[in-house]
């Protein structure tokens, strides 16, 4: 979706950008898991409901690992210390 609305802007096609991407190997690609699944919807304090966010970031919490992003709501949400993030855009 943010390929389709102009917010991520790839030079190649998403598939084989994606295909690259997962090969890095200082990347892993974790799968949702129930612990997961529950966390996002215990996420402590106050956080938007979008679910894509909240599982990402529970997925953060989970694994105990900083978070990159640019959402702004996510690193809004990071400052009250529930999940470590890097800026993205820093």
């Amino acid at each position: 979706m943010l390929v389709e609305n102009g917010r991520l802007l790839l030079d190649e096609a998403i598939d084989r950008w994606f295909e690259r991407v997962i090969a890095l190997p200082s990347l892993r690609l974790v799968p949702l898991d129930a612990r997961i699944a529950i966390e996002s919807v215990r996420l402590p304090g106050s956080f938007h409901p979008d679910p894509a966010d909240r599982m990402i970031v529970a997925t953060a919490r989970t694994l105990r690992c900083p978070l990159m992003t640019a959402d702004r709501a996510i690193l809004a949400y990071s400052h009250l210390g529930h999940v470590e993030t890097i800026d993205a855009e820093s």
